[in-house]
């Protein structure tokens, strides 16, 4: 089954955690077993390889740099232009990985056609979407235009805390002006707006003024797991009224409620597969349908495989899901809807 996730964290990967994603996945891990600067250290579950032998055709890949004010305590770039240059250094890398052959850019239809007929006969190159999580590192509105032109396709205003055009999961406020021109900016380039990580001010505010193509890359369901990370039934009702794919993520803590880090595991707390399934179902439930869900892992994104599904070696045992999927009622072609199809009729549509 083609498998498609709207949200992996490569860039980052590869330059802050400096994880060769080219190697084998046992290589980047064994490679780690000296390192404890991270508490994901040896747990890694992507690679290039893993992608390919889980026939995950299509991610999102990301940039990612947040700006912080001298009194943060976040981890973060203390000037946008920093914050800018980072992400820059990101897109060298997937650059550098079209080089090798192993990404392809998808930034319009006619790209998706194509790699969908070449991944059917040779499952080496995958396609990627670039995005941006968190808007920080635009300087000004001229930066969206030559990110479009970098082939930024989504863009996710905020990450974590107060930032520079939205505000972000533990914080409060609204987008305000800075946040509006940001949204019209995009919607001129049809940029996809990507709500994930707003918080309930900035995404109401948000939903109030955009008017283009919107979805939720990873995100779970405040009604199983009590935190403003998840969105509330009202918000997945919001965006699903507009078209919205919601992507499934796979961090532990947002799967299941109580989740307390450094002490809770996968096991102890019984987080598998079927975890983000019961989200999955909320979601559809909701909807009324089939229409609204996909993958959005984000593993890897500072977790690994001590804080995602126990039964998740790697990111290749994505191909778990479709006999899961069945084992819980679904027909097939729901399945083909979650595994894919959803967001390529998103993409037909938003890119239209």
């Amino acid at each position: 089954m083609l498998l498609i996730d709207a949200h992996l964290d490569l860039s980052m990967n590869a330059l802050e955690w400096n994880r060769d994603l080219r190697a084998p996945i046992q290589e980047i891990n064994d490679r780690e077993k000296h390192l404890s600067d991270k508490p994901d250290r040896g747990n890694a579950t992507v690679s290039l390889d893993e992608l390919r032998k889980g026939n995950i055709g299509i991610v999102v890949a990301t940039q990612i740099a947040r700006y912080v004010a001298p009194d943060s305590t976040l981890p973060g770039w203390n000037s946008p232009e920093q914050a800018w240059a980072q992400t820059q250094g990101q897109l060298a890398y997937y650059k550098a990985l079209e080089r090798t052959g192993d990404l392809r850019p998808i930034r319009n239809r006619s790209e998706l056609h194509d790699h969908l007929t070449l991944w059917e006969s040779d499952k080496h190159t995958i396609g990627y979407i670039l995005s941006l999580e968190g808007a920080d590192s635009i300087v000004s509105l001229e930066y969206v235009e030559i990110a479009y032109a970098s082939g930024l396709r989504a863009l996710g205003p905020a990450h974590y805390g107060p930032g520079r055009y939205a505000q972000g999961t533990n914080a409060t406020g609204g987008i305000g002006v800075k946040g509006r021109d940001l949204l019209r900016k995009m919607m001129d380039l049809h940029i996809i707006l990507d709500a994930t990580h707003l918080c309930d001010d900035s995404f109401w505010e948000a939903m109030e003024y955009h008017q283009g193509p919107v979805w939720a890359s990873h995100q779970n369901c405040r009604t199983l797991v009590d935190h403003n990370r998840q969105f509330s039934d009202e918000q997945l009702k919001e965006i699903i009224s507009r078209g919205a794919v919601i992507g499934m993520p796979m961090d532990a803590w947002m799967m299941v409620p109580g989740w307390v880090r450094g002490e809770s595991t996968p096991l102890n707390k019984n987080v598998t597969l079927n975890t983000l399934i019961d989200h999955l179902v909320h979601v559809c439930d909701l909807a009324g349908n089939t229409n609204h869900v996909g993958l959005g892992t984000d593993l890897d994104g500072g977790f690994g495989r001590e804080q995602c599904p126990a039964d998740i070696e790697t990111i290749a045992d994505l191909q778990k899901l479709p006999e899961l999927l069945l084992q819980r009622g679904f027909s097939d072609e729901d399945i083909v809807k979650f595994c894919h199809q959803n967001w390529l009729d998103f993409l037909e549509k938003a890119w239209s």
